[in-house]
């Protein structure tokens, strides 16, 4: 698949645009890739740009801001150096608040930031939605993959793991959503991602 109004970084280049494969309908919506050096209880932020919040749901721009660096046990890993299904799972839900967020009015958008903000309730429906999108475009091994990663890794806080628990859907469920899909929706899905990789 071509991909226009993408800025990738070259170093993560493949991995984007490996999620990217499992996302036909963003094919042509403006996305920025960008690192920044920490991002605040996250490795990865979706958002609009703030220019385009105003502008019809259709023509929004929007970036995913990747952290550099991010801490366990008082230790410090560079992001690139995660395993590639690791970093393409990250990527994964992360466009899935991308689909979730082009569907969204204008003044839904304010509403939301400001319910992401201080609810943390909101926030929990939100990254589930965004887990969901993923693994409704076929992704699900992906995420599976970075769920493990936090979850199974000794070397992660407690903290951190009881977030993502909280917050996230949990492998189990993950895995219950995908036996719930349609027989005839998978296969239409997988389908469709292999005319697109074609493309």
């Amino acid at each position: 698949m071509k991909f226009t109004n993408k800025t990738i970084p070259n170093i993560i280049k493949p991995q984007v645009e490996e999620a990217l494969s499992y996302y036909p309908e963003l094919k042509d919506t403006p996305i920025t890739f960008k690192f920044k050096k920490n991002i605040n209880k996250s490795t990865m932020q979706a958002q609009p740009k703030f220019a385009s919040l105003l502008k019809p749901r259709g023509s929004r721009s929007y970036v995913i801001l990747i952290s550099e660096k991010f801490h366990i046990e008082g230790e410090e890993f560079k992001v690139i150096d995660v395993d590639d299904d690791i970093m393409i799972g990250w990527i994964g839900h992360e466009l899935g608040h991308v689909m979730d967020y082009r569907d969204r009015g204008k003044f839904d958008m304010i509403i939301f930031g400001l319910k992401y903000l201080f609810s943390s309730a909101h926030i929990k429906e939100v990254e589930r939605a965004a887990d969901t999108f993923a693994v409704e475009h076929g992704m699900y091994e992906y995420i599976l993959a970075t769920k493990n990663f936090i979850l199974n890794n000794t070397s992660i806080s407690s903290e951190y793991k009881a977030r993502i628990k909280k917050l996230y859907m949990s492998p189990e469920e993950i895995m219950e959503l995908v036996n719930n899909l349609e027989p005839d929706e998978v296969e239409e899905k997988v389908k469709e991602e292999i005319k697109e990789k074609k493309a």
